[in-house]
């Protein structure tokens, strides 16, 4: 058993692993010798790496089926609402990123002259928002997604998986 934080790490770590095998696979499948001679290697055989990277691939398929899983039926309680931890995942992952705009709007005058091409008439940029109303709207979506994010770490380090890593730790 390990819980769903641990089981997205060792994700990771499986897709880390079956890229280094590959690769490994790769420089195990030729040799360079002279004619007549025959082929001499320390790499290892290439039935052994094909093995460790196909228990490896169904590993990470199961891992993904379970976290996913995992993902859709626990949920977190979120400003009065259940909800699915799938759904929270892109709800903190879209607070950030309406911050972000938030704060970028929050940067600019309410405002500012801008010269005309070629002409000697001023204009004006005038921003159709509050300027200042944007910096603290950006401070509480940052505030909701960082809280958010805690609900769900807390979630994944409760919500225990039936997978067996003793093979990778």
């Amino acid at each position: 058993m390990i819980n769903l934080a641990e089981a997205v790490k060792l994700k990771s770590i499986l897709t880390k692993k079956t890229q280094e095998l590959t690769s490994e696979l790769h420089r195990s499948a030729f040799v360079t010798v002279e004619k007549g001679q025959a082929p001499k290697t320390s790499n290892r055989a290439m039935t052994v790496i094909e093995s460790e990277l196909a228990q490896i691939r169904l590993d990470v398929r199961t891992l993904d089926r379970l976290v996913y899983e995992a993902n859709i039926k626990n949920t977190v309680d979120f400003k009065g609402q259940q909800i699915a931890l799938v759904e929270a995942i892109e709800l903190a992952t879209q607070l950030r990123a309406e911050a972000e705009l938030c704060k970028h709007f929050s940067t600019h005058e309410k405002e500012s002259v801008r010269m005309g091409y070629g002409e000697s008439t001023m204009l004006y940029e005038i921003a159709m928002y509050e300027p200042d109303e944007y910096r603290e709207r950006a401070l509480k979506l940052e505030k909701d997604a960082h809280k958010l994010s805690n609900l769900i770490n807390a979630k994944n380090y409760s919500i225990e998986l039936n997978f067996d890593d003793s093979r990778y730790f």
